[in-house]
């Protein structure tokens, strides 16, 4: 069974930092386009940031410069740093799959979603 857990969400304050883990079984990151995608209350999912077999990444513009995504094919994880956090960070973050060649942010081309972790920023 082909699997993602997400991890490491939380509450902080803002201007502080979290760092989500994207874990992965029954295949390896490496072979995948993995992207992290966010749901606040009320709102539509978007998509946050995403990096592709080649290590190449893509952001959001809401999130560049403060959010780094990375992957470690040793743990077969995918993480999302996120620094400087804001209020409007707050949401639900999930991380998905694709095969699909520059799928970028387009959440139509991923599925195998997981659970999701919570991220709260607020004073």
């Amino acid at each position: 069974q082909l699997t993602l857990v997400e991890s490491g969400g939380g509450l902080v304050q803002p201007g502080e930092s979290l760092r989500l883990s994207c874990a992965a079984s029954g295949f390896t990151v490496r072979s995948y386009h993995i992207a992290w995608f966010r749901q606040a209350p009320g709102k539509e999912r978007e998509g946050v940031a995403s990096i592709n077999r080649s290590f190449g990444t893509r952001y959001a513009d809401s999130v560049k410069g403060r959010f780094t995504i990375s992957r470690d094919n040793a743990k077969n994880t995918v993480y999302l740093q996120m620094d400087n956090l804001k209020p409007e960070d707050t949401a639900i973050y999930y991380c998905a799959r694709s095969t699909v060649a520059g799928a970028g942010l387009s959440q139509q081309h991923y599925h195998g979603w997981g659970q999701g972790t919570q991220v709260t920023v607020s004073s």
